[in-house]
């Protein structure tokens, strides 16, 4: 099993520096999205007062042609904090603080998803969206392997591993409860997390959030994890589907509601909106995942708990449909819709607008409508 050299030094050591006394200054980790779409970076200020608000702290910068973002003839861009958090890993009273990222002309910058997002949530906020969603990823060595798989070869078929207890069936539990806790501590609406069908593979539930929440919840959740993974010397893969064959792949399912769909009588708002989401099924899935439905088509083959990616399906506890609707929702004629098809390494800024965009602002056709005009 690969693990990272740095996860072989002796953190006991290191111990013996975090415990000293750091005064009345404050460490601020600030966390971006880089060009990609998907990879996260990181650095540290200091200040000299413990941040109360996001008021509190300042606007910083980047060298973005080092992060797939910009020309090294013009490389500064913007972070513009956006949500604060406690640090579980530095503890009070430092902090993380995730971050918008601007180009030199003050403009988001391409893989900045949120500016939109935030402006789509603030025209629905009497409606009250609310959203929960399931992050599954993988526990990969430093090879790219799975962890705990045998070096030459595969486990056995699934079966045994989803919420599975025991050495042979839960792979890198360590890992997934020290991320929990870190979670909670961060203030992360973290809600719940289970073994998931391909050993190595897992799932963490953030939600219910409302609006932008959502998707800065689950971004700081993602870095938790990863900083996680850094410390125990493995990786996190959210790729959505790891390993090709007759083995799970990894999404991002994505469950949401309005006020009148949790009303009484909500189940008829549910089925019309997914009737919305019926006609507008290019769109979704190019909102899905970062290279506009090319990790997706990995994934959504109507094999493995998945529909296809080419159609769309709803139906009730139907795990191999688009849009499930559960059965209590059935029962109880109001609640909420699960959709399916985002990928693991979706960004959830854009897979929320778009769910609000066609269901609530009720857009139709191939592209966004642009309200800034």
């Amino acid at each position: 099993m690969a693990t990272s050299a740095s996860s072989q030094l002796n953190k006991a050591v290191k111990q013996q520096y975090m415990s000293l006394p750091q005064g009345d200054k404050v460490q601020a980790m600030y966390i971006w999205i880089d060009g990609s779409g998907e990879g996260l970076r990181c650095k540290t200020r200091t200040l000299d007062s413990e941040p109360k608000t996001i008021e509190d702290l300042p606007e910083w910068n980047f060298d973005g042609s080092s992060t797939y973002q910009s020309e090294g003839s013009n490389s500064d861009m913007f972070l513009i904090p956006a949500a604060m958090f406690r640090d579980p890993f530095r503890k009070d009273p430092n902090k993380l603080v995730l971050c918008e990222v601007l180009k030199y002309n003050r403009k988001p910058a391409e893989t900045n998803l949120r500016r939109t997002c935030k402006q789509i949530m603030s025209m629905v906020e009497n409606n009250h969206p609310w959203f929960g969603m399931e992050q599954e990823y993988t526990i990969l060595g430093t090879d790219g392997h799975p962890f705990g798989w045998p070096s030459n070869g595969f486990p056995g078929p699934q079966g045994p591993y989803y919420c599975g207890v025991g050495a042979d069936k839960a792979y890198g539990r360590d890992i997934v409860e020290a991320h929990y806790r870190a979670c909670l501590y961060a203030g992360v609406d973290i809600c719940g997390t289970n073994a998931e069908v391909m050993p190595a593979q897992w799932e963490f539930q953030i939600g219910p959030c409302e609006g932008i929440n959502m998707g800065d919840h689950l971004w700081v959740a993602r870095f938790i994890l990863h900083r996680v993974c850094e410390d125990f010397g493995v990786v996190a893969s959210f790729d959505p589907k790891p390993i090709p064959g007759n083995w799970n792949g990894a999404g991002c399912h994505t469950n949401f509601s309005t006020k009148e769909m949790r009303d009484d009588g909500g189940l008829k708002v549910i089925e019309d909106s997914i009737e919305r989401l019926a006609k507008r099924h290019r769109y979704h899935i190019r909102a899905y995942d970062p290279k506009g439905g090319l990790d997706n088509a990995r994934r959504l083959t109507g094999r493995h708990e998945t529909s296809s990616i080419d159609e769309f399906s709803a139906g009730v506890a139907n795990r191999g449909a688009s849009i499930r609707i559960p059965r209590a929702v059935g029962q109880d004629k109001k609640g909420y819709f699960e959709d399916r098809r985002p990928s693991a390494n979706c960004d959830p800024y854009i897979v929320t607008e778009a769910l609000v965009r066609t269901c609530l602002l009720k857009e139709e056709g191939e592209e966004p409508t642009d309200y800034s005009k």
